[in-house]
This record gives structure tokens, C-alpha cells and sequence, in this order.
């Protein structure tokens, strides 16, 4: 956690920027201690382990804005440095919309705690670390005789910081992670060598999964297995939890207040309009106790709320900072998404599977873009067949294209099983007419 002695130095560094030739100063200290242990083929291939204070200061100076970084934490250090910092700013461009928001948006304390850092880390020893990650080596290894190679790998770590502005917040905020990985490459067919992997992550170590990572990604390289392309077409697309951030994310980009100022959105002058399909009810839900993604805070104080960003399709909400609100004059919101929920189905990725005919399951996706002012989209994807309700013909060097609003327009069905650990809980979906180029 960051120390009282910490705290003190970033309120005495934020006085001495305010004597020294500042309107308006923030001051942050950030910790951060991780823990890293790869594996190759079971034995031990990188040990990394890291830790380290950082103070990061903004400074208002005259309708002017820096930004500054260090990690000599020595106040005679810091007075040079804070003052070298004022003097570089004057030389920045004038912006008067660069100011603190108004000190009555901030988040003002007394909420539970939200219950995301979990000390564990400190306390397993390294032996202990290393042996999970053999363990999860072993799942794989002598299990297939074309296995080639095999990774592994643990990680933890806790992450620290608290922030002090000179209009009056002051804010402390402590996160822990946890995760496990594997890799695994095997001998195709000819000249073939696909390769896939697997990983579970959680912010306490209890309730991070130990078991059958390898044996899941053993599983999906050995599926892979006769990858090839299939004749072009529309079909439906069926897209795995753990990919449908790929497809989540352009829309969250076209809602950010900077896409918005730059007139680089594809969502611009949509608010309060349907632009998507009614089953795409998208809550952004900051307050969920052991929630990756929950905050009381946004990245400049603002209390977040929790508040519709798609309502059956209707777009509800941009996402505008103090900056972006000031140069577009109008009223800010929070600056980006906290933890983005998914209204739910009542079938899981199988079952979905089970109820398709002429489908096709996304399971990567392998390359490409979305062209952010019109939405246009060309992406590499990998995955199964669905014929009849079963996974047939395991697909590779496929492309799906399109226009992302057109794409959410045809979501005709959410699952029941996004993934808890993640910041976005997006549920399997399914899209109707999907072109996907081929053969």
C-alpha cells in the first residue's frame, strides 16, 4: 500500500507546485509489485519480478497543461524537477480547456469497500508459484505424441496509488491480480502447425482456477486440427465469450468523448437514437463489490454512477471528459466506461451451438480493423462450422467484413456466460448474416 510518508510527499509536491507558479496542480504515487514465472516444455524459462514508486504530476500553468513523470521520489530532486516542469510547461501551446473538473463531480468517499485486493501475493512462496505452473505444463505434456512445444506461466501482483488535486480530492485505491496461462504448438497436417492457449486470471488467489488450463488448451490446438477455408457466404456468427470484446470494443471507442471533439465517430449526433438491435441492452455497473472493472472514481475523480449505455439498442450515453466537454461546450459525463454488462440469454455457448443449423463459431480472431469514422470493418477470424447443431469443419484464413452498426443491428441472441473476471461481461453472442469471405 502507499505509505503515509508517500502521501505527505505528493501533498507537499502539489503545495510546491502552487508556490512555485501553478493555478491548479494533481499529484499522483503509484506502486506496483509483480511477480512473473514462465515455463517452457516444464522446465523454468523466465523468472521476472519487479517494484516501484512513480509520482505523476499535471500542472496547470497560465491556460497551459503538462504532464510529468519520475520515479526519484527525493524532495530536493523533486523540487528541481517541479520546477523544470513549470518552466516547460509555459512553452506548451495555450489550451484553456485543460482544467481540474469542478471540485463538486468528485467522488467523495464513504462507500463500501469494493473489495479487490487480496495480499496472498506476499505470502505464497516462490517454490509454490513455480509448482502451479508446472502442474499446468503437466496437463499437456506426454498427453499427444505431436506436441512440439509447451508453455506455461503464473503471474500475480498488487498495484497501488493514491491521488491528492488542488481542488479538493484526495483518493487512495489498492488491486491485486492473479493469473495462469498455457501455450501449446502441435504437428498439423503437412506442413500445418497450429498452435492455441488458455488462461484464467481473478483479483484473489483463492478463487483463481488451478486445474484443466492445460488440458482446455490441449483441447483447442488438437481441434484446430484439417484447418481450412469454406465457401464464402452469409452466415450466422456465433462469437465465444472471450472474443466478443473484439466486437464490444469499436462501439465503446465511438462513445468516447475525443472520437466525439474530432468528429472521428461513427456514433456522432446518435444519442437517444436506436442504432443497434433491441437485444443489446448494455449496463455500465461501477459498484459490483469484487468486480474487476468496479470504481467509485473515474480517472479524474469524477464519481462514476451506474447507468444505461445501449437501452434495446438506444444509445443512452457518450463518454466526455472535463477536456472534451469544455471544448465542445457541454456537459461532461465520466471519461470512460467502468465495468460494461450485457443483458443475458438463457443458453450457454452450447447451447447456442446445439439450436444452430448453418453457423459459424468464432473462436479468434486473427488481425484487421474498423475504420473508426465509418465504422467499416475487415477482421481475420479462425473457429468451427455448426452444421445441424454440431461443430463439423475446423475454419482458418477467413475474413469478416462489414459496418459494425450493421452488425449489431443483426444481434438476434445473447448467452448466459460472459466471463466474470473480465472487465466487460459480454455473453456469448450470435449475429444473423455475417459475410465471411473464403474460398
Amino acid at each position: 500500500m502507499i505509505s503515509e510518508e508517500n502521501k505527505r510527499l505528493a501533498q507537499w509536491a502539489m503545495d510546491y507546485a502552487l508556490k512555485n507558479g501553478c493555478q491548479q496542480a494533481k499529484v499522483s504515487i503509484n506502486t506496483g509489485i509483480s511477480n512473473s514465472f514462465s515455463l517452457r516444455d516444464g522446465k523454468m524459462d523466465q523468472l521476472q519480478q519487479t517494484s516501484g514508486n512513480t509520482m505523476r504530476i499535471v500542472l496547470f500553468v497560465d491556460g497551459r497543461n503538462g504532464i510529468y513523470e519520475t520515479n526519484r521520489l527525493n524532495k530536493k530532486e523533486l523540487e528541481t524537477f517541479i520546477k523544470n516542469g513549470i518552466e516547460a510547461t509555459r512553452y506548451i501551446a495555450k489550451d484553456e480547456a485543460r482544467v481540474l473538473p469542478d471540485a463538486s463531480r468528485y467522488y467523495k468517499g464513504g462507500k463500501p469497500d469494493l473489495k479487490q485486493y487480496d495480499e496472498s501475493f506476499k505470502k505464497i512462496d516462490p517454490d509454490t508459484k513455480v509448482a502451479i505452473a508446472q502442474a499446468v505444463s503437466e496437463e499437456i505434456m506426454g498427453k499427444d505424441p505431436r506436441i512440439i512445444s509447451v508453455t506455461s506461466g503464473y503471474r500475480d501482483g498488487g498495484y497501488y496509488s493514491y491521488t491528492v488535486t488542488s481542488n479538493g480530492f484526495e483518493s487512495s485505491n489498492q488491486r491485486s491480480s492473479y493469473s495462469l496461462n498455457a501455450g501449446v504448438s502441435i504437428r498439423g497436417e503437412g506442413e500445418a502447425r497450429p498452435s492455441s492457449g488458455w488462461g484464467e486470471s481473478a483479483m484473489f488467489y483463492n478463487e483463481l482456477p488451478k486445474k484443466d488450463i492445460g488440458k482446455t488448451a490441449l483441447e483447442r490446438v488438437l481441434a484446430k486440427i484439417g484447418q481450412k477455408k469454406i465457401q464464402s457466404g452469409k452466415y450466422t456468427m456465433i462469437v465465444e465469450p472471450r472474443n466478443t470484446g473484439q466486437l464490444l470494443g469499436p462501439l465503446l471507442s465511438a462513445i468516447q468523448g475525443a472520437a466525439i471533439q474530432q468528429k472521428n465517430s461513427f456514433l456522432m449526433d446518435k444519442l437517444g437514437e436506436q442504432v443497434v438491435s433491441s437485444k443489446m441492452t448494455l449496463i455500465d455497473s461501477p459498484h459490483i463489490i469484487g468486480a474487476n472493472g468496479a470504481r467509485y472514481y473515474d480517472g479524474e475523480g469524477v464519481a462514476t454512477i451506474e447507468q444505461p449505455i445501449f437501452d434495446a439498442g438506444v444509445l443512452k450515453t457518450y463518454y466526455i471528459n472535463t477536456y472534451n466537454a469544455n471544448k465542445m461546450q457541454c456537459t461532461p459525463t465520466i471519461s470512460s466506461p467502468s465495468l460494461p454488462i450485457l443483458s443475458m440469454g438463457d443458453k450457454d455457448v452450447d447451447g447456442l451451438i446445439k439450436a444452430s443449423h448453418n453457423a459459424i463459431l468464432v473462436t479468434g480472431f486473427n488481425g484487421g480493423n474498423c475504420n473508426s469514422t465509418t465504422g467499416n470493418f475487415s477482421y481475420g477470424v479462425e473457429g468451427f462450422l455448426i452444421e445441424n447443431g454440431q461443430l463439423t469443419q475446423p475454419i482458418s484464413e477467413m475474413n469478416i467484413t462489414g459496418n459494425m452498426l450493421t452488425l449489431w443491428s443483426s444481434l438476434v441472441e445473447t448467452g448466459n456466460d460472459p466471463n466474470l473476471s473480465s472487465s466487460m461481461r459480454i455473453p456469448t453472442l450470435v449475429f444473423e448474416g455475417v459475410d465471411f469471405s473464403g474460398i
